[in-house]
């Protein structure tokens, strides 16, 4: 008889934890993205929409917006919020407002990047935790680069590559760098042309000295992005000489020449008929 008393005051319990577990039903949702969308490096505020906390039997919930990419919390920045159920309405709307200040990675992906939103529920009859998916949306800051082999001078040896910024941000302190230790390309000078600031879809010219040898080109191209984070990306050009036509040889040396030949040619002749002409007045 004990037994049964015991075995039926057990399923009551767990039949009360449920019912009370199943009464404190929360909903969270991303009320607001400031800025939207997010930039890189820079700091977002998201603010969250919490109802079903009217009801008391919720107990002590603590929320915590998860600290992984593509988010972080400054130092000393809390990632968590508690609240009591039972104590929010505003406006006859039973929910609660939960700001976040969090800092976006600055190699975050352009797009929707999942973060998550969980709360641990925490009361007598009651502890259970749950995790929520939500979308940052985050813009793309960096750029591309279209690099091309424009002209080669085999007279002063000058490379011209064009260089073109077919990204959608305008980038500053653009410069374009020819590493060393490269098969068969040698500079002879500087290695790294400055350019400067280039908008988007615009172009120009970086100038370096290079022996005409055929070679791929490697390139290091480094660049402010729009939030003056400095960001690095690489391109290869490929350089045959061959394809520019090298200055035909003058013949304006070849000319003086004959005619310096000439004239030395006449020259002796001439001296040469003086001198028999005035032996054969004297023999007269």
């Amino acid at each position: 008889m004990k037994k049964s008393i015991l075995t039926l005051a057990i399923a009551l319990l767990f039949i009360s934890i449920g019912y009370v577990s199943a009464t404190c039903v929360l909903t969270p949702t991303l009320l607001s993205q400031d800025p939207y969308p997010a930039v890189p490096g820079d700091y977002v505020k998201l603010v969250f929409q919490v109802t079903g906390m009217a009801n008391s039997d919720c107990g002590q919930v603590i929320f915590q917006l998860v600290p992984e990419y593509p988010t972080s919390f400054d130092p000393g920045v809390s990632s968590y919020y508690s609240a009591l159920g039972g104590s929010y309405a505003t406006n006859y709307n039973n929910y609660l407002t939960i700001p976040f200040t969090v800092r976006v990675d600055p190699d975050a992906v352009k797009g929707n990047n999942t973060i998550y939103l969980t709360y641990v529920t925490q009361s007598i009859s009651s502890n259970s935790s749950i995790s929520t998916p939500f979308n940052l949306s985050i813009q793309d800051v960096k750029s591309d680069f279209y690099v091309f082999v424009k002209n080669y001078d085999f007279t002063t040896r000058d490379l011209t590559l064009e260089v073109l910024n077919i990204g959608q941000n305008d980038v500053d302190s653009l410069t374009v760098t020819v590493p060393s230790g490269q098969k068969n390309v040698t500079i002879e000078g500087p290695n790294t042309y400055v350019i400067g600031s280039l908008s988007s879809n615009d172009f120009t010219t970086a100038d370096f000295n290079v022996l005409p040898n055929k070679a791929d080109i490697n390139l290091t191209i480094d660049y402010n992005d729009i939030t003056g984070v400095r960001r690095t990306t690489s391109e290869v050009v490929s350089f045959n000489p061959e394809m520019f036509r090298k200055p035909a040889s003058s013949p304006v040396g070849l000319y003086v020449l004959i005619a310096l030949v000439v004239v030395i040619v006449a020259y002796v002749f001439y001296r040469r008929h003086k001198k028999n002409k005035k032996k054969k007045l004297l023999r007269e």
